[in-house]
């Protein structure tokens, strides 16, 4: 009695307390989005005069001294290009064929030094701030700007931030100005690429404002992780606080839990804290949940901890972050385990761009691609080779995807150390995030004592930072030991598949993963190899000297326990490393989905043996009139038992499906219906392709229809060219025209054609994109105005189609 008594009473004071809370929690800190209302314009690497003198004029040698020159805050810029941020430059730019290896990998696209007139970009921000806010700490928050971005607010250099990938924050609070215009300036120099592959160019992630008191938690001042105890959870909370103030201060701190819908569970004791002038301490508080609900792939689950400084009984600052609870284990020799449950990790390595919009993806897109991977059964996703935007994680959180983070070099510099570091702090809360990556193939040192010092430095500063995780690295090694595989705690494998059960023969107690795997190069709805407009063909029959087939790589990995899994090189086609081929050839092969998001035949392998779905798909399509009675090789990608293949109904015969493979026929052509109809478990499934008719009608396809009247959210609209009987086209190329009216605006089209030069961006009124192999895809963003938005798709002499939305404010 005395227990149930006690546990009421706790539970009664809890929410007297979050009664409380939200009493004294009024405008303790505020985070504003400095997106909007940007102005844009090319400088020039080589030419002062077309670079706004900046290296002709003394620009450093004396504090907020700049003359008439370009950081001055009076500067006029009113002739300036009009944009908001995330923006990418260089998706604008036109395709230019060069026989530059760094242009072939980044897409042909004329950025680098090779191109100073379109490699050095200037941004300017103006903005004002209420006067009643004097007292308070500015911060300016950078979450990604691609690269060697130079600052300035208010005519003072406030900093460099040399990664393209790891954002960073400067505080500000000196050289605010309460009386008028605040303007912020931006170089951005894209002369020298970080990667191998497109990489974009300008402020192409988002851009805040942190309002916070002198005394505060600093950007990724918390560090939330959890211990799994049965069925109960010791969850251990790190709250960093620093005083900016100009004298010592005193404070408390305290943090709570609560569950999604924000029912506090449980609360720390307050703790007093004193701090010396801008010094900061770190607080670390334990709660216990009970019945503690596991973050798993199938059940994302996310609680929040609400982390809260306090003086003189106020509230100055409190932080929300998410977090979930799970249990990691790596085992050798049996696999790869969460929360006790037995996973084969499938996963895909991605780039950061999207046709359309380049790298400069609105936080909707990570959502859309995520779930794209995850309904083909894909249940990680590699990070490849940089640090995400931070709405990538999100979505991953949400939707329940694993990740590999990944550092952009194997080096232990300083600037390299800062980068790791801030990644590590910036993306430890995440539940998402299982593991850490400490650099990709670097064949120089990988093999010898530099590389092992180095990531020893690195496996060092990780478990420091975070010691709930590991690391591995991902090596394009064989059966070899010495270097970063002596002391790497997981071993990584890009490609060299058939190595690894030597490997593990020699260190049986090393767990092992596939890093980089498969590297199969196809082309969407192509199924002869074109060295003319460089397609190869959509099955999985191509791919590199390095590189294997899916069902190569997949059948060692699916069948040896000791596999941890492994991550197919791509998910999505990605613009930039061309292959096989290069010119006339822009975007990569390599991807399960093309660049829009349209999966390829590939795709159907995958979904058939990381899903238990019923899959039944044949390719190719049905319309091949220049081959009547000629042999057709037809592919059935299934998890079926079995399966029979019929052509206008006379079967062809019934094979049985092996684990993890693909069933062929060889057909003489003929004009008609080819069905294949399998059993699984004693069910019956059918498929079926057909020779259309010609195309009569262009169908728009949304992914949601109410969208939020918030100038950021926004919806993908897929095309499909369809005859009479709706049966997509699969050879239709016409050109799809798109008209949009309401408060709305379209930020880009694609096809997935990996040798399409058609432009991007169209200017407002001719926004246009021809459909490749029978698709194509728009994609939009929201004004802010509640209310309807037409968009209307039309093609000469096709039927039109209209999509409809709804903009709402909740």
């Amino acid at each position: 009695m005395q227990f149930n008594i006690s546990n009421k009473i706790g539970k009664l004071s809890i929410l007297i307390f979050g009664l409380f809370c939200s009493f004294l929690s009024v405008n303790a800190q505020e985070k504003i989005s400095l997106d909007e209302d940007w102005k844009f314009h090319f400088g020039h690497a080589s030419n002062p005069d077309k670079d706004f003198d900046y290296s002709k004029t003394a620009l450093l040698h004396k504090s907020n001294v700049y003359a008439t020159t370009i950081v001055n805050p009076k500067f006029v810029d009113t002739t300036w290009e009009k944009i908001n941020v995330p923006h990418d430059w260089v998706v604008e730019l036109p395709f230019v064929k060069s026989e530059q290896f760094e242009m072939d990998s980044h897409g042909y696209k004329p950025v680098g030094g090779a191109y100073p007139e379109t490699s050095i970009g200037w941004y300017r921000k103006h903005f004002t701030v209420e006067k009643s806010k004097s007292n308070k700490r500015f911060e300016l928050q950078f979450d990604g700007v691609y690269r060697n971005a130079e600052i300035w607010f208010n005519g003072f250099y406030v900093g460099t931030n040399f990664s393209g990938y790891v954002g960073n924050s400067y505080d500000v609070s000196d050289y605010i100005n309460l009386e008028g215009d605040n303007v912020i300036v931006v170089r951005v120099d894209a002369t020298q690429y970080e990667g191998w592959f497109y990489e974009g160019a300008g402020i192409y992630r988002h851009v805040w404002l942190n309002i916070t008191d002198k005394v505060f938690i600093p950007q990724d001042g918390i560090f939330v992780h959890a211990k799994v105890k049965g069925k109960n959870a010791e969850v251990t909370i790190e709250t960093t606080v620093q005083n900016n103030n100009l004298k010592n201060s005193n404070c408390s701190v305290y943090s709570y839990i609560t569950d999604r819908n924000g029912k506090i569970l449980a609360k720390t004791s307050e703790q007093k804290v004193a701090l010396g002038i801008r010094k900061d301490f770190t607080v670390k508080q334990k709660l216990n949940l009970n019945t503690a609900r596991l973050w798993s792939l199938e059940d994302p689950y996310l609680y929040k901890v609400i982390s809260v400084v306090k003086q003189n009984n106020h509230i100055v600052h409190q932080t929300k972050t998410r977090f979930g609870i799970k249990t990691v284990q790596f085992d050798a020799n049996k696999g790869f385990f969460l929360n006790g449950k037995k996973i084969k990790i499938q996963g895909t390595n991605n780039h950061q761009d999207h046709a359309g919009i380049g790298s400069a993806l609105p936080d909707y897109m990570q959502y859309y691609r995520i779930k794209l991977l995850k309904e083909m059964g894909s249940n990680s996703y590699r990070a490849s080779h940089n640090a995400p935007t931070p709405e990538l994680l999100e979505a991953c959180d949400s939707l329940g995807m694993l990740v590999l983070d990944e550092q952009r070099l194997l080096n232990s510099s300083p600037e390299y150390v800062d980068q790791f570091k801030r990644l590590i702090k910036r993306d430890r809360n995440h539940a998402s995030v299982f593991l850490w990556s400490i650099g990709n193939e670097e064949q120089n040192i990988q093999g010898n004592d530099y590389g092992k010092r180095i990531a020893q430095t690195l496996l060092a500063i990780q478990e420091d930072l975070d010691p709930t995780r590991t690391s591995t690295y991902a090596a394009d090694m064989a059966n070899e030991f010495k270097g970063v595989n002596e002391i790497i705690p997981i071993r990584g494998f890009n490609y060299r598949e058939f190595s690894v059960a030597d490997y593990h023969r020699d260190h049986p107690n090393q767990p092992l993963l596939g890093t980089e795997m498969g590297s199969t190069v196809t082309t969407r709805g192509i199924y002869e190899k074109d060295s003319i407009r460089a397609y190869v063909p959509d099955q999985d029959i191509t791919h590199p000297w390095w590189a294997s087939k899916a069902e190569t790589w997949w059948k060692l990995a699916a069948q040896n326990d000791y596999w941890l899994g492994g991550y197919v090189w791509t998910g999505f086609d990605y613009r930039g490393e061309p292959t096989p081929y290069k010119w006339p050839n822009i975007s990569s092969h390599f991807g399960i989905l093309d660049v829009c998001g349209f999966p390829k035949n590939i795709y159907y392998y995958y979904k058939s043996w990381w899903t238990n779905e019923d899959i039944l798909h044949i390719s190719p399509h049905w319309n091949w009139p220049e081959k009547v009675g000629k042999p057709i090789d037809v592919w059935v990608n299934s998890n079926a038992d079995e399966v029979e293949l019929f052509l206008n109904g006379k079967s062809l015969g019934k094979k049985k499906m092996e684990r993890n493979s693909h069933l062929q026929w060889n057909i003489n052509y003929e004009p008609g219906t080819l069905e294949a109809i399998g059993y699984k478990n004693g069910r019956k499934l059918t498929s079926k392709v057909e020779t259309t008719n010609c195309a009569t009608k262009v169908v728009a396809v949304v992914d949601k229809t109410t969208v939020l009247a918030d100038g950021k959210d926004g919806v993908v609209v897929n095309i499909s060219i369809v005859d009479d009987k709706g049966r997509e086209v699969p050879v239709a190329d016409n050109m799809i025209k798109f008209y949009i009216s309401g408060d709305a605006k379209i930020i880009g089209v694609g096809n997935g054609d990996p040798s399409s030069h058609e432009p991007d961006k169209c200017a407002d009124g001719t926004w246009q994109r021809s459909a490749f192999n029978g698709k194509c895809q728009v994609i939009l963003q929201a004004g802010k105005t509640v209310g309807e938005v037409k968009l209307e798709v039309k093609s000469n002499g096709l039927s039109s189609s209209t999509v409809l939305l709804n903009l709402k404010n909740e």
